[in-house]
């Protein structure tokens, strides 16, 4: 795994462990040389885990939209920065650029990014990992809505089985290491 895309809020939340989470995360990427994809904010949790990879040594590719560039958001210390006209071709530049997907702690673009490439695998779209860093139980309420969703036959076991989700950064690297993709040509479920 050469490069991980990492979604996650502009925001530093309200709890002192999402920071130290992002921190945690950017030194398992540089240990393992592998390049933090993220959406190229200074600030926020992703500014944390950018400048984190950034002081380890490692590489970081931010993506980010011109407007967002106009309101001095962009971090000023990349190693690159690709900018783009829109949302949607930021997304889909920081999917190209990836190997595998992580949402940390974010607010509704965090969900909606990490859900747009959870679907284009679900869709075959593409093989990679996906996966929600689930820091002190952020995602806890997602992962039982999603069990749900799969209990009333709107995903199948086998997509729902297909988002990892861990506590720590070093488990996330070993699930994203070991993942195989599912064979199911179809989304479809059909009545039980």
């Amino acid at each position: 795994m050469k490069s991980i895309c990492v979604y996650c809020g502009s925001n530093p939340g309200n709890r002192p462990e999402y920071l130290e989470a992002a921190k945690a995360l950017g030194k398992t990427l540089a240990a393992n040389k592998i390049t933090l994809v993220y959406g190229g904010a200074k600030i926020g949790i992703m500014g944390c885990i950018a400048d984190t990879v950034l002081a380890e040594g490692g590489e970081v590719i931010g993506v980010m939209p011109q407007s967002l560039v106009d309101r001095e958001v962009a971090h000023p210390g990349l190693t690159r920065l690709e900018v783009v006209s829109s949302m949607h071709e930021r997304k889909a530049l920081m999917a190209k650029l990836s190997d595998g997907f992580i949402a940390m702690p974010g607010g509704i673009g965090t969900l909606e990014e990490i859900f747009e490439v959870l679907t284009w695998a679900q869709l075959g779209f593409h093989r990679k990992p996906c996966g929600l860093l689930n820091i002190q139980g952020y995602y806890d309420h997602l992962s039982t809505f999603l069990d749900h969703v799969t209990e009333e036959g709107f995903v199948r076991d086998v997509h729902r089985a297909m988002l990892q989700v861990e506590s720590a950064p070093e488990e996330m690297i070993k699930a994203f290491e070991a993942y195989q993709p599912p064979q199911v040509t179809t989304k479809y479920t059909g009545p039980k």
